[in-house]
């Protein structure tokens, strides 16, 4: 079987929840987030994935990302990764799209990028790094990351253009799974919160 990647998104923050754009600023998570993040580790635990026994997993540096492992069951299987954190948004740090789009009207950050910021060519070798090494493994990764930063890694799994991550949105706290269809890259499971219904 070809390795697959499993990506899960951090639980809600106070930024994410109002939908400011929260690159490496170092914000906590919400009690509803730090509930959520226990109810997918309960999923990851259950049938029929078991626990992921022997899986390799990975996180961003970033709190909200390291308590989402932890409160999930897995920080003590954890590698923190500066390679998964989100995507550095520059001047527009701390900002919702609805102000962004007051002073840069028609702005898309998957196709203008972020001024002061990560570009768009280093969030995509960043992706690519990401697939190369879940693609080299013996076994399945879990990963746990950011938004943005997510939904590049699923866009360069499936060998598209960053600009492809426009059309695939991520809840917090959900759970996405990329594996293969016919010997291609495929996505499996997209933005599944079904466990946060619990």
């Amino acid at each position: 079987m070809a390795p697959r990647i499993l990506l899960a998104r951090h639980g809600q923050t106070g930024w994410s929840l109002s939908g400011k754009h929260t690159g490496r600023t170092d914000v906590p998570l919400l009690e509803e987030g730090r509930r959520g993040a226990k109810l997918l580790g309960e999923r990851l635990h259950r049938a029929p994935l078991d626990g992921l026994p022997g899986v390799e997993v990975r996180t961003s540096p970033l709190a909200r990302a390291r308590e989402t492992c932890e409160l999930a069951g897995f920080g003590d299987r954890a590698t923190v990764w500066d390679t998964l954190m989100e995507w550095d948004y520059g001047a527009y740090e701390g900002m919702t799209p609805a102000e962004i789009q007051a002073v840069r009207p028609g702005w898309l950050i998957w196709r203008d990028g972020v001024p002061q910021g990560e570009t768009l060519a280093e969030v995509t070798a960043r992706a690519d790094e990401v697939v190369s090494w879940a693609r080299s493994s013996d076994r399945d990764v879990l990963v746990f990351a950011h938004g943005h930063m997510l939904r590049s890694i699923g866009a360069r799994w499936l060998g598209l253009p960053l600009d492809f991550a426009a059309r695939i949105r991520l809840n917090p706290t959900s759970l996405s799974v990329l594996g293969w269809a016919y010997g291609e890259p495929a996505i499996e499971s997209w933005n599944d919160v079904g466990h946060l219904a619990a």
